[in-house]
């Protein structure tokens, strides 16, 4: 018996967009339907096996590398496919969500790639899933430009030669699309996102002489690089595009991802790129894994946990080791540095930071490294083109010194700092002051100079529920206690509305922000994700 028609997507509880029928395209939706009843029932089930070992880290308090694949670390003989010649040199990216403006300066910014963001840097409203796509769509049409209303200046395409590659990223796994559903269940954001994308545009970029290139958020095994490898086996065949001609990066930004590096590149070897070190997302995963583990696994302020810390440099030269082992790109960090033209002194110092984080990339044997702004492009590309020169990369640099213990990747008690009550009025102050934007709708927004997406948050009230749990006593004397949180918080609140005045108060999202980074902070019941009681609040 032939298998059943999957049903239509339905759109739940949307207003109409301009131009959304062009995105929304009969064709597309039934696309992403079938990838949805292909692919769901193993994401949910995969979704499950993330809490069943969170459940074994809080009984036993340690990782390591598996045994059941040790089969695939030992054999020396397999490598990712080849980079294909779009994306073989990746020296500087620039990473932004896809509204128009960024579109273009992104495009245009000298970066060799644009990470082209749908996830933590996207608060996921159905206008900025849908015309983000628009937006990409354009761009590859060269029929896109944009004019700022308040300063009048306009925006276009530079010629298709001086263009980033774009690699896009979809949502992660844990995240549903809930204006999309099929016979009432929401389909997952990753599916719409990669589905609605990969439609529109697999041939298109071909045809440009690139490919649909993605980055792949928040994986935690293996077994989620499998499903991510099936789907795109499926969806080359559905269009009609030769196997491998999809590429994807793979962020290792959680704990467990980590003691899998070379099982997640096997699993994607035909459609592998590289992985990418991501900072923030990787500490709060470490948090959310070892919350039971006690004192040694207290994490100082966020800002005190430099690339230079032992587990953090094990993390890292461990990526860069494993990526050139099996001819993979690996991808430094984030400089989330925000250009000030007000203040060049504190451009220059902070000029200084991200020249000596790149030089350390590069001199480590990364490939390339992020950037969240076009002033910084210039800064990266010199670091790296004093390492590379002419060269696209340094795969050939195989970094066989680097030897790395299970126990390395989670001493975190290799630290001398500690948690301080600065750092912990700092994580409400961002915590309150991003969650306020993303429920505008914004999810990359730059607060104290700092370009910050929804990993800073996740971080910033993961360290606060972290304090709180641990009765960690502040160099005040303090002890983080769930009142003290609030305290700060209500005069974090306080202080804003002093700063902006009540007119721009009360308009925003503030009480709104602040009741919620409390929720989540302060709850005995850890949430997996702020973005998911997060997103029940996105109108």
């Amino acid at each position: 018996m032939s298998a059943l028609a999957p049903s239509p997507l339905a759109i739940v509880d949307a207003e109409p967009l301009p131009r959304q029928e062009e995105v929304l395209t009969d064709a597309a939706l039934a696309f992403v339907a079938e990838l949805h009843r292909q692919f769901t029932p193993r994401r949910d089930e995969l979704l499950a096996r993330r809490a069943e070992r969170r459940a074994e880290i809080a009984r036993t308090s340690t990782l390591d590398f598996l045994p059941e694949t040790a089969a695939v670390r030992e054999d020396d003989s397999w490598k990712v496919a080849p980079a294909p010649a779009a994306l073989n040199d990746r020296r500087v990216e620039i990473t932004g969500p896809t509204d128009r403006k960024m579109t273009i300066n992104a495009l245009n910014s000298g970066a060799k790639v644009w990470l082209a963001d749908f996830e933590d840097a996207s608060a996921p409203t159905w206008e900025n899933v849908v015309l983000g796509q628009l937006n990409l769509t354009d761009a590859y049409e060269r029929r896109i430009d944009f004019t700022d209303e308040r300063s009048g200046k306009s925006y276009a395409l530079k010629g298709a030669d001086e263009l980033a590659t774009v690699v896009m990223r979809p949502r992660g796994w844990h995240l549903d699309e809930r204006h999309l559903q099929v016979e009432g269940r929401a389909v997952p954001g990753a599916l719409v996102d990669f589905g609605l994308y990969f439609f529109h545009n697999a041939k298109r970029l071909i045809e440009l002489g690139k490919g649909p290139y993605f980055y792949l958020p928040k994986t935690e095994s293996y077994l989620e690089a499998r499903l991510w490898n099936d789907i795109f086996v499926f969806a080359q065949d559905y269009v009609g595009i030769p196997q491998g001609t999809v590429r994807a990066t793979v962020l290792i930004e959680t704990i467990t991802a980590a003691y899998q590096m070379e099982e997640i590149l096997y699993e994607l070897r035909d459609h592998a790129s590289g992985l990418n070190a991501g900072r923030w997302d990787y500490l709060f995963s470490i948090v959310k894994n070892f919350r039971d583990g006690g004192s040694k696994f207290v994490l100082p302020d966020r800002n005190l946990v430099t690339m230079t810390a032992p587990f953090m440099r094990a993390y890292t030269e461990l990526l860069v080791r494993t990526c050139h082992k099996r001819g993979a790109h690996a991808i430094g960090g984030m400089a989330a540095f925000i250009p000030s033209r007000r203040d060049a002194e504190v451009n220059k110092v902070a000029f200084e930071k991200v020249a000596n984080d790149k030089d350390r990339e590069a001199g480590d044997g990364f490939d390339g490294s992020w950037v969240a702004h076009p002033d910084l492009v210039p800064i990266a590309m010199k670091s790296f083109d004093a390492v590379l020169g002419d060269k696209p990369n340094q795969k050939d640099r195989l970094r066989e010194d680097v030897s790395v213990a299970p126990g390395d990747l989670i001493a975190i008690d290799s630290l001398d700092a500690k948690p301080t009550y600065d750092g912990l009025v700092n994580a409400v102050q961002v915590g309150i002051r991003y969650i306020e934007a993303w429920l505008r709708g914004l999810g990359a927004v730059a607060i104290f100079n700092l370009m910050e997406d929804a990993a800073t948050a996740e971080i910033s009230r993961s360290q606060i529920w972290q304090w709180i749990n641990a009765g960690v006593v502040f160099e005040t004397g303090e002890t983080a206690t769930a009142d003290l949180a609030r305290k700060v918080a209500a005069e974090e609140l306080a202080a804003i509305r002093e700063e902006i005045g009540d007119e721009a108060f009360a308009s925003g999202k503030w009480q709104q922000a602040h009741d919620l980074l409390l929720q989540v902070s302060l709850d005995a019941d850890y949430a997996d994700f702020l973005t998911l009681p997060a997103y029940e609040q996105l109108r």
